[in-house]
């Protein structure tokens, strides 16, 4: 009967030298975001961010003046 360490290919060794080969390789591969994509990217994040802060401060705005009212008509 043979072991799992006999039946799985062998472990290929590689140094430090072959590690960044291959990360360069791999870096090669990688398709980058063109300036005019990464303006369009942050303006579009810009804005949902000032739209969410907008919605929050009315959804907050709103709450707090039903909880005053509902506190102040029990006390």
């Amino acid at each position: 009967m043979e072991t799992a360490d006999q039946d799985s290919e062998p472990r290929r060794r590689g140094g430090p030298f072959r590690f960044f080969g291959e990360v360069r390789a791999e870096a090669r591969k990688v398709t980058w975001a063109t300036r005019q994509e990464v303006t369009v990217s942050t303006i579009m994040v810009v804005i949902f961010g000032v739209v969410a802060a907008i919605f929050f401060f009315t959804v907050d705005s709103i709450l707090r003046f039903g909880i005053g009212l509902l506190l102040n008509s029990l006390g």
